[in-house]
């Protein structure tokens, strides 16, 4: 098979290394605050960064953000867990 940028491994190595494998890291947990009790929520860093850009944006500390879905997600029909609920909102109100 020839040497071309195609198929060598530094050509794949640079794909899988580049931006675009940082929307692809698995979840980590964060801790916030919810009516004044702790809880914390397994997200995807580009779904915590992109919770933190919406507070920032919408000038709002990111528990409030955060207590505002979870009311709305309590209100629901079949209230989804809490981290998929802010996947959720995010994907349809936020950035």
């Amino acid at each position: 098979m020839p040497h071309t940028p195609n198929n060598s491994w530094g050509f794949r190595a640079a794909l899988l290394s580049g931006p675009m494998t940082a929307p692809y890291h698995p979840p980590r947990k964060y801790s916030v605050r919810i009516e004044g009790h702790r809880t914390s929520i397994s997200l995807e860093p580009v779904f915590w960064d992109m919770l933190i850009a919406t507070a920032q944006r919408e000038d709002v500390p990111v528990n409030a953000l955060v207590a505002r879905i979870d009311a709305e997600r309590i209100r629901a029909e079949t209230p989804p867990g809490l981290a998929s609920a802010i996947r959720v909102w995010l994907v349809t109100h936020g950035t």
